[in-house]
């Protein structure tokens, strides 16, 4: 495996992100389609923390502490103790490319790591390889999860009328 295709990936990953939420007013942002939904402003808060607390910080542990503990996460709590809906749109983004572009180039600064290096986890060993290739697929589902917003948004807007023309989700 080659560490360049994956750092350039998340590089054209932000700005995918980016072209997703530019346009989105901080009202939009904070928008739920129900009480179990994230908003745009939780999603892009919670990648902002897994871009400083997570991926980053996971593989730098494993390259050049192994053995360590990981500092405990705990994303899916983080959304509500840390009042994401409340936080300001703009500076959400903000925060998250710039933590963004110190992860590429964090990962430009690194060289090719043993793959296979594992942290034993209770749940799982976790391999440098694992979580590099996890930290691409977040950025994916996360993307596919602000489109699902955008499009319950506009199911709402065009309410009563249905979107089934288009084709089914």
């Amino acid at each position: 495996m080659e560490l360049a295709p994956f750092r350039e990936r998340l590089e054209r990953n932000a700005k995918r992100m980016y072209a997703l939420v530019a346009d989105v007013s901080p009202d939009e942002a904070r928008w739920r389609p129900n009480e179990t939904s994230w908003s745009m402003l939780e999603v892009m808060n919670h990648l902002w923390d897994e871009e400083r607390e997570d991926f980053r910080q996971r593989i730098d542990y494993l390259v050049h502490r192994p053995g360590e503990e990981f500092p405990p996460i705990h994303p899916s709590a983080w959304v509500t103790e840390r009042a994401y809906n409340t936080k300001d749109w703009n500076a959400t983004i903000e925060g998250w490319l710039a933590e963004r572009r110190k992860s590429i180039e964090w990962l430009r600064t690194l060289s090719v790591p043993d793959w296979d290096r594992k942290y034993h986890d209770p749940q799982r060993n976790l391999r440098v390889g694992d979580l590099l290739t996890s930290w691409l697929a977040h950025d994916h589902l996360h993307m596919r999860q602000i489109i699902r917003l955008h499009f319950l948004a506009g199911e709402k807007l065009g309410a009563p009328y249905k979107t089934d023309y288009a084709g089914s989700w």
